[in-house]
């Protein structure tokens, strides 16, 4: 039976929401963990998918460094990774080569995923703090995105989600 991991990296939780999509659609044994849980062997899995979240344009350093750390066996061949931000809302910054997230992440970490994906992520203002609100509100202002504060807006295209997991599948 095909034994896939699923890590995630999430600030606000939608990668979270994205990866138990991911994990409930794939066939076989499936494990979802978050990527700071306690070690795993790798060696056991036919595939390790990583979901991981732009805050501030930036991965998170946890992120970074497990894939450093574990590239020996994060192979083409096993690995898959995508990556959620509001910048891949738009056209021409929506796939794995446009979008400046992802080729900056791969770059810095020299690891080459067999399969790669981005998303579109989600905007939730009422649940950020009073900081966060403020400087993303202006980021959205400066891209042309939306501002209203009072609400959440989502941009996650779930049908692209559906065809990275078909990737995985296979």
């Amino acid at each position: 039976m095909k034994k896939t991991l699923v890590l995630h990296s999430s600030v606000d939780g939608h990668t979270i929401r994205i990866c138990e999509k991911i994990a409930s659609s794939l066939s076989g044994d499936v494990k979802l963990l978050a990527i700071q849980e306690p070690s795993v062997d790798l060696s056991g899995y036919d595939k390790i998918v990583i979901g991981a979240s732009i805050r501030y344009g930036r991965h998170r350093k946890e992120v970074v460094n497990y894939v450093v750390r574990n590239k020996g066996a994060l192979t083409p061949e096993k690995s898959a990774f995508f990556s959620v931000n509001a910048v891949a809302r738009k056209k021409g910054k929506d796939t794995p080569t446009s979008n400046p997230y992802v080729r900056k992440f791969l770059q810095k970490t020299s690891w080459n995923p067999g399969i790669i994906g981005v998303f579109a992520g989600r905007i939730d203002y009422p649940k950020y703090g009073f900081i966060d609100r403020f400087a993303i509100k202006l980021i959205m202002r400066i891209t042309g995105g939306p501002t209203d504060t009072s609400s959440a807006f989502e941009f996650t295209d779930w049908n692209r989600v559906d065809d990275f997991i078909k990737k995985v599948n296979t």
